[in-house]
């Protein structure tokens, strides 16, 4: 895995943040300041590898740099691992996981077992991957149009970030535009942006609504989602027919009881 830096104390985790050259270099720079001092009679404590490691990266040094999470070498390359570069310590943390539940993970069903989960995993939050921008792909279009526009029922499933179960549901997204419109596969597209994602229910409905607006600038958007949560189904409560309607209004959807009416009539029709 990467090095991530904490900002606040600059400590590093998940590992060495340079090369094994590197590392030498500065566990070497941290021992000669303090033999030169003492050969002049004064003491002063040596930096440590960790403090110089952070120098010579410039993290923290109001260079721009200070919130870069993918410090790779000593010239800032910025780059992220691809997310199938994080495959192999995921399997390795799955393989951990059966052992810990005292499963034998070298037996034949299970041989492959953390390298399926690792990829099943990644799948399952490949929204992490995408964006707004690339997702609509231009598909939005200038059109006379300021009445209503309503999809219902998209399929969800989402991860929820409690208890690492899936949730899953449907999606009705509806907004008033103002002379332009949003290619109707895109509304599914951004549900699943961020249905891709770990996630609770309550914040997945407003990153909806939010992105709609932020792609057509509608005079207004709803978004209803009814949700069944396997967190409530096969632990816990154990209710396996409760259902979870979360709402968001924005604009005249919220200002307006009329046009909220009439969303909330199409979508409850069959």
């Amino acid at each position: 895995m990467k090095p991530q830096v904490n900002e606040q104390n600059g400590s590093t985790q998940n590992g060495d943040i340079a090369t094994d050259a590197a590392s030498v270099a500065m566990d070497a720079a941290a021992i000669v300041p303090a033999a030169v001092a003492a050969s002049a009679g004064a003491v002063v404590p040596a930096k440590s590898s960790q403090q110089l490691k952070l120098e010579m990266l410039n993290i923290g040094n109001g260079n721009g740099h200070e919130n870069c999470t993918f410090h790779h070498d000593l010239e800032l390359d910025h780059k992220p691992p691809t997310r199938e570069a994080l495959l192999p310590d995921m399997a390795r943390s799955y393989r951990l996981l059966l052992g810990g539940l005292g499963e034998n993970p070298d037996r034949q069903g299970l041989i492959k077992t953390p390298e399926r989960a690792a990829k099943a995993m990644l799948y399952f939050t490949k929204g992490y991957d995408q964006n707004l921008e690339d997702v609509l792909n231009g598909a939005v279009f200038d059109e006379d149009h300021d009445e209503m526009v309503v999809v219902k029922d998209i399929e969800m499933f989402s991860m929820c970030e409690h208890h690492l179960v899936p949730f899953y549901g449907k999606v009705s997204i509806g907004y008033l535009p103002c002379n332009k419109i949003l290619g109707l596969s895109k509304l599914a597209r951004i549900v699943e942006i961020f249905s891709r994602r770990l996630q609770v229910q309550e914040r997945l409905t407003k990153q909806i609504a939010v992105a709609v607006t932020q792609a057509v600038q509608p005079a207004g958007v709803a978004v209803v989602v009814e949700g069944v949560h396997m967190c409530m189904v096969m632990r816990g409560v154990q209710k396996i027919n409760s259902k979870t309607v979360t709402s968001t209004m924005l604009g005249v959807f919220r200002d307006d009881p009329k046009t909220r009416e009439e969303f909330l009539n199409l979508v409850n029709s069959k």
